[in-house]
């Protein structure tokens, strides 16, 4: 029984054998059009009519016994033009792979120092002996290496507010602030509230550390509050002529 498959390309159809379908799962190439295609999908049912078959020269694409042949015909050929996906990629030269290894290296160590740039604090705090370095480095971009601000890892122990018996409409703030974390943290800035009998808010204050440190703590600024201590502040402030029978205190870090 004769076996003939049709490209579905150019609908060209050609001589077929069993073994040649099965050399590659079935898969051949047109010898027209040059295109690969399902030859057992594209299978033909034999009729009383006599098929026009041309011969199949590109099935040896997938017969070893013909790829000799087929490699020298390509050869002998100057008006071949061999497919982009046969053509064998042209190896890359030394400098070229030197190149692209320094400038994968170049990447890697700009994204590095973003990297740094960015979290520059944190890794103050995971590695302080690396802080140093950072600073260095900080000085000459112009930017600094920060103390962290955790929240909520800060806390007022204890705080109370009274009047100044020596000077009238002054009002004395006593706070302790604890730094709970392992590490030092930045003062917190402190938003004091007056407010009347029915706690309705009367005056509002916001204080950061250059407000309630005094001239001889200034200086603790730059080292923050060490880890696992407390901060004991005493601050005076003019209340004016308000009238207020309770406060709220609370703690923050401003953006």
């Amino acid at each position: 029984m004769t076996l003939a498959t049709r490209c579905p390309v150019c609908a060209t159809a050609f001589r077929v054998n069993r073994e040649q379908l099965a050399a590659r799962g079935g898969r051949v190439r047109c010898g027209k059009c040059g295109s690969v295609f399902d030859g057992v999908g594209g299978l033909l049912e034999e009729r009383s009519e006599r098929l026009v078959l041309e011969p199949s020269p590109q099935l040896g694409l997938f017969d070893p016994s013909r790829r000799a042949a087929r490699s020298q015909a390509a050869q002998d050929s100057d008006d071949e033009v061999v497919a982009e996906f046969l053509a064998e990629p042209e190896p890359r030269s030394w400098r070229s792979i030197v190149l692209w290894g320094f400038l994968a290296l170049l990447a890697a160590a700009a994204l590095a120092a973003q990297v740094a740039y960015r979290y520059r604090t944190e890794i103050a705090v995971l590695a302080p002996n690396m802080r140093g370095t950072l600073e260095r480095a900080c000085r000459a971009l112009r930017c600094e290496v920060a103390l962290p601000r955790r929240p909520e890892l800060m806390s007022i122990d204890s705080s109370d507010l009274q009047a100044d018996s020596r000077r009238e409409n002054v009002i004395i703030l006593n706070a302790v602030i604890r730094n709970r974390a392992p590490f030092p943290q930045d003062f917190p800035a402190l938003e004091l509230t007056l407010t009347d009998e029915t706690d309705r808010p009367v005056l509002r204050r916001v204080l950061r550390p250059a407000d309630y440190l005094d001239a001889t703590r200034r200086e603790a600024l730059a080292q923050g509050i060490a880890p696992g201590s407390e901060a004991v502040l005493r601050v005076f402030l003019d209340s004016g002529r308000v009238r207020a029978t309770g406060y709220r205190l609370y703690l923050f870090y401003p953006q």
